[in-house]
């Protein structure tokens, strides 16, 4: 390093300070997994694959699951309608 690099006035941290409303976290992914937004996001022109994972979460969010359990019972009810017993 040369002397005459001056950090007296340097500061610790991220460059880019984190927005309202967001949370920094460290998260672990299957490589797969991750590879297949980043893949999304090469495929759109570009963009940030962790706004796409947490654009997916929202939508995951969102969506109101049936119970697996209500899942199979209506299907078995409309297969059973369907062969007529």
């Amino acid at each position: 390093m040369e002397a005459e690099y001056d950090f007296s006035q340097g500061k610790r941290g991220a460059v880019e300070p984190i927005a309202a409303g967001k949370t920094r976290i460290t998260i672990r992914l299957d490589d797969d997994v991750s590879a297949w937004f980043r893949e999304q996001v090469h495929a759109a022109g570009g963009g940030n694959y962790q706004s796409l994972i947490n654009e997916a979460l929202h939508q995951h969010i969102e969506q109101k699951h049936e119970p697996l359990e209500a899942t199979l019972r209506r299907v078995l009810r409309e297969e059973l309608e369907r062969v007529g017993k």
